[in-house]
């Protein structure tokens, strides 16, 4: 699972728009508890929220459901948030050490500059919803990779009988690269709703009044916050020549 090169980050960032209608975005991540039988010393180091022992995979998916990014041997009793901020992948997105454009996620993270996630459930408006449906439309592929990997390997659909986490983290590992060998061998790949080439926007398929009209822009200030991105987005995602049925 080598690091993607410039070149594919861009052309993942392009299917995710072709398929989710989410610009900019090069993939999701999240994580996924891992139940396993408890390690022997480790008192309730592993025990989570849902109340079993586990060990965290953190991940990020690109638009069709294969993994790009791995991290896994965390403690589950440890939040998504405070994992992705302990983790490589965390550190390295930090300091722009991967060169990416934007990150998803989900509320459980923090809100970045290369890292958006949803607006808080207590200030829906219209405009709001709507950002945080389209934030699930790309945020979705990931939990789709889980729910495929658990349903193809058994051994994620109940604890795994080890008492060595060198070898579970092996395990939680190798599924994550056969995963990727039979999806992209085997597996169904999505259809986009509305066809069109991203570097052309005269040829979507939409009516003609809904194209970008050079006149109507929205500006981003020279400045922009984590907050001022996700407001672009947020205006943009409501323009006619962006909006969704």
């Amino acid at each position: 699972m080598p690091i993607p090169t410039q070149e594919k980050w861009m052309s993942i960032a392009n299917q995710y728009y072709r398929l989710w209608n989410l610009p900019n975005c090069v993939g999701p991540i999240d994580g996924k508890h891992i139940r396993i039988q408890k390690v022997p010393n480790t008192g309730s180091t592993n025990f989570n929220y849902k109340t079993y022992h586990s060990i965290v995979l953190m991940a990020c998916s690109d638009a069709d459901g294969n993994i790009i990014m791995i991290e896994t041997g965390f403690a589950g009793r440890n939040s998504d948030g405070g994992i992705f901020r302990a983790s490589r992948m965390g550190h390295w997105l930090e300091r722009d050490g991967l060169n990416l454009p934007k990150f998803v996620a989900d509320e459980a993270f923090s809100l970045k500059k290369n890292l958006m996630r949803p607006n808080p459930r207590r200030t829906l408006t219209n405009k709001i919803r709507i950002f945080n449906y389209r934030l699930s439309r790309g945020r979705k592929t990931v939990e789709c990779s889980f729910g495929m990997m658990s349903q193809k390997f058994q051994v994620l659909m109940s604890p795994i009988r080890c008492t060595n986490e060198t070898t579970v983290n092996n395990i939680i590992r190798s599924v994550c690269i056969l995963h990727n060998f039979i999806r992209k061998r085997e597996g169904r790949q999505y259809i986009p709703s509305i066809d069109f080439d991203i570097n052309n926007p005269e040829d979507f398929q939409v009516p003609n009044e809904f194209i970008r009209d050079s006149q109507d822009q929205n500006e981003l200030p020279r400045t922009q916050t984590a907050s001022d991105l996700r407001e672009y987005l947020s205006s943009y995602f409501v323009k006619p020549y962006a909006s969704l049925p």
